[in-house]
């Protein structure tokens, strides 16, 4: 387990760097460069006292430092997720398999559950880690040292709400990122607004252009991030689903081949 902890957060830090250098390079060498030549293009037209309507471009919306921190951001949590949601994908897989091999109408006594439990200590050690053979092997060993059954449905319940706690922790990384997303786009606003104030002298000597830009830093950060931070908590929620229903699913694995099979006598 202390492995699993080192790997995941060695995969998150790098994926938070390789977020960082693909969207710097994307902004570096498209977004700045294109959203510089637009705004060019409008001062040109200004300068030379053409009326023109002023187009929302795509890279102007996304052109400042906030609306790239987001993105990193997004991609870092998406990376995350993934990482997850492969893994309890690969633990479903499990759920279709007869790891005990009881047939129907067939009784387990606390004499057999050593022996029953070999074919999941049998497992790749990859897989021993699971839900599935966690709880399996778990409610076994209580079934053999207690024989009781209410002890092992006790024992399965307790592992099945640890491991609902643990998936809901190691998910804060990821709320904190979708708070942060918009807290960054706040931050934009913020610095958007205070720009414009420093200009507005320029305003009223009939010069917007530097107001109306600031304004545009301003709504623009904020806006992006907002969808941003809605993406995300989709993709969060719809995580979370999928591992509720691992857990859930593991408790009726274990009920319909385990727990209704034991037997005291």
């Amino acid at each position: 387990m202390r492995n699993n902890t080192s790997s995941e957060f060695l995969y998150q830090l790098f994926a938070l760097i390789l977020a960082l250098i693909l969207v710097h390079s994307f902004y570096v060498t498209l977004i700045r460069p294109n959203a510089n030549a637009i705004l060019q293009e409008q001062l040109a037209r200004e300068a030379a006292g053409e009326a023109y309507v002023a187009e929302r471009s795509f890279y102007i919306v996304v052109k400042d430092y906030e609306q790239e921190a987001c993105f990193i951001l997004m991609l870092g949590a998406f990376a995350i997720m993934g990482y997850k949601a492969r893994r309890t994908l690969n633990e479903r897989k499990l759920l279709s398999l007869q790891l005990l091999g009881v047939s129907e109408g067939s009784r387990v006594l606390p004499e057999d559950a050593r022996q029953m439990s070999r074919p999941v200590q049998a497992l790749p050690e990859a897989q021993q880690g699971y839900l599935v053979p966690r709880t399996l092997l778990a409610a076994l060993q209580r079934f053999g040292s207690t024989r009781n059954i209410q002890d092992v449905s006790s024992a399965v319940g307790d592992v099945l709400d640890t491991e609902s706690d643990r998936l809901d922790s190691e998910l804060s990384m990821v709320r904190y990122i979708a708070w942060a997303i918009p807290s960054i786009g706040f931050i934009g606003t913020v610095r958007g607004i205070g720009e414009a104030l420093s200009q507005a002298h320029k305003a009223v000597e009939g010069d917007i252009a530097g107001v109306t830009a600031s304004l545009g830093v301003a709504f623009n950060s904020t806006f992006i991030a907002l969808v941003i931070s809605i993406v995300v908590m989709f993709m969060l929620h719809q995580l979370q689903l999928l591992q509720e229903r691992l857990v859930l699913d593991t408790h009726s694995y274990c009920d319909s081949n385990l727990l209704r099979h034991l037997k005291t006598d």
